[in-house]
């Protein structure tokens, strides 16, 4: 783990052109609290991280930083990659009744880049993007949770450059995803993100490079499958598994084909032992290397099946796991959707697993690859949903907890809608295809849009049969997947009826007990999901009940997971384990954490 981070630190400090340093009268925006992280912001250095840490190269230019920006209400500065809402991006407003946001700034690159192919990417912009570089159309793009990536290297010219990127962002009154964002927000529905909100860079390439990986590890046969796309290239592909300094595999295989890379007593990856391999590749061209990228894999196995008693279970490395951590909403009060900085992102993980939990669910929102990166390093299990869109939500049975046999009616979705669907969540499970940190996919949250389930839950397991598939946590159950989960915000959080033979069975949510911190909340009010508390000791006390209920029924409800609602306190809801701003934990550390060690590693 400290090799792997250390290697990306040496990579980062090879970053040529780094930043745009530019003196602007910045404040963040607003009077709403503030993280540590964002009253401290180096404006001059934001988010400097190599922010793709599967895929790494050592030149790159990142384009964070002060840009020019105009809404049909007004202009200005906006620090990018915060939101233009965002207290961060030094604005703090919408986009307006016209929806559009327009973005320009000018950058410089090396000559040297010119001789081969320049890259821009981004991990998100919301939600309509175009791009254009001199005034030249480069690529358009649509939704916000799915990286944008373009060849700019035809609309590029010596010396001074301009980038122009036309965003459209109409939130929940369009099809895409949106998850919790909303223009008219308040309960559960958070305030709306528009725009770049994750790191924009460019990249120097040869004429041939490699464009993508895809590592997936198969335990039973003691392998790593590489696969390598490259562009421009019809060479040959050479890739090394090191552990340490050492190589303990090579092989060598053709772009686009299925290299197969077996290890000899391979060392496996769990929330104990989050062992990483360090992945070296080079792409070769008549025998003349034209690129190389470091990246690391996981030796891990996810499988549902039956324990010593016949229970079916979450299965890790062929040995039964409890799942159990918080739903993280993944937002913040300066940044909304993007984190102030790396070690900001970081934190929310690391204590999360310091405080006895093993797993998150990622809710209805796709985190930057560093994220990921952070919970494959520290061993954390990840449930990644599929961000919610298109404001529509399917009729609720009164009696949830019983499997219908055949397709009720669902949410009614037009084509476009539906495409939109799964045009998103296919890219999704591609991009995150390679964090061994994610063992399920979760394709609908409760009934918000739930359409086609079965035909869902059949495609999602199809596209990637190395997890486990969640067809809808809470929502309308029907007979297929792999899991069964219920959402119960009662006093007894158990499951509403079971247990299911055929089925893993979770609580995929529980708890929201509720607990105000003066000064540390968003406005002066807030609320629970469940209960309002007076004090830690009260909210500890119910909190390491509802837990003892959930450990005293594990065997014979068949429990093989727990989510409690939720990481911190998201806006208006108080009923995080921290507050928003992260500066108070809530809880008696002592008990709070012990509870989590016994449930978290019930079946050890």
């Amino acid at each position: 783990m400290k090799r792997n981070l250390l290697a990306l630190a040496l990579l980062v400090a090879l970053v040529s052109c780094a930043q745009q340093k530019e003196t602007v009268d910045w404040a963040p925006a607003g009077d709403r609290i503030l993280t540590e992280w964002g009253e401290n912001l180096d404006v001059n250095n934001v988010l400097p991280e190599y922010p793709r840490p599967q895929m790494v190269r050592k030149e790159w230019v990142n384009l964070n930083g002060f840009w020019d920006f105009a809404t049909c209400d007004t202009s200005g500065k906006i620090l990018v990659p915060f939101p233009l809402e965002s207290a961060l991006s030094g604005v703090g407003i919408g986009v307006g009744e016209d929806a559009r946001l327009t973005y320009t700034r000018k950058f410089s690159i090396p000559s040297k880049y010119l001789k081969g192919r320049v890259l821009l990417h981004c991990g998100g912009i919301d939600c309509y993007s175009k791009i254009f570089i001199n005034g030249s159309e480069a690529t358009s793009h649509i939704g916000g949770y799915t990286a944008v990536n373009a060849d700019i290297t035809d609309f590029l010219k010596k010396g001074e450059n301009e980038i122009r990127i036309e965003v459209e962002d109409r939130t929940e009154k369009d099809i895409h995803a949106v998850g919790k964002q909303r223009v008219d927000h308040s309960g559960i529905w958070y305030t709306s993100v528009t725009g770049i909100w994750q790191t924009i860079w460019l990249e120097p390439v040869s004429e041939s490079y490699i464009n993508k990986l895809t590592i997936t590890p198969y335990l039973d046969l003691s392998t790593i499958c590489v696969n390598v796309d490259a562009v421009a290239s019809d060479g040959e592909v050479e890739v090394k598994i090191m552990d340490g300094a050492q190589a303990v595999a090579t092989k060598s295989g053709k772009p686009g084909e299925d290299i197969n890379i077996k290890l000899d007593n391979p060392k496996l990856w769990s929330p104990d032992d989050p062992f990483l391999y360090d992945v070296k590749v080079e792409l070769k061209d008549k025998g003349v290397k034209t690129d190389a990228v470091a990246s690391y894999a996981a030796m891990r196995k996810v499988s549902a099946d039956r324990d010593a008693d016949g229970t079916l279970r979450i299965m890790l490395n062929d040995k039964p796991v409890f799942c159990f951590g918080p739903l993280d909403q993944g937002w913040w009060p300066d940044g909304l959707y993007t984190a102030p900085t790396d070690e900001a992102m970081a934190f929310d993980i690391i204590r999360t697993k310091e405080l006895g939990y093993n797993a998150i669910r990622k809710h209805v929102k796709v985190e930057p690859d560093r994220w990921y990166y952070h919970c494959d390093r520290l061993g954390m299990l990840v449930w990644q949903d599929m961000p919610n869109g298109d404001n529509w939500t399917s009729p609720r049975w009164d009696g949830r907890e019983d499997f219908k046999p055949v397709p009720e009616p669902e949410a009614e979705r037009s084509e476009a809608s539906r495409e939109q669907y799964w045009k998103d969540w296919t890219t999704i499970m591609d991009q995150l295809h390679n964090h061994p940190c994610i063992i399920v996919w979760v394709p609908f949250n409760e009934a918000w849009g739930q359409f086609s389930t079965i035909e869902t839950a059949t495609r999602t397991k199809l596209i990637d049969p190395t997890r486990l598939v969640n067809p809808a946590s809470g929502g309308n159950l029907y007979p297929c997947g792999d899991i069964i989960d219920f959402h119960n915000y009662s006093e007894d959080p158990l499951p509403q009826s079971g247990p299911h033979n055929d089925y893993v069975v979770v609580v995929g949510e529980f708890g929201g007990i509720g607990l105000r911190i003066p000064d540390h909340t968003w406005d002066k009010e807030g609320w629970g999901y469940r209960q309002m508390t007076d004090d830690s000791e009260a909210l500890t006390n119910r909190y390491v009940m509802y837990v003892e209920k959930i450990i005293a029924n594990v065997k014979d409800m068949a429990i093989s997971g727990a989510i409690y609602t939720q990481t911190t306190d998201c806006e208006t809801e108080i009923n995080g384990f921290y507050t928003y701003d992260r500066k108070v934990f809530k809880f008696d550390e002592a008990r709070f954490t012990e509870i989590n060690k016994q449930l978290s590693h019930i079946f050890d």
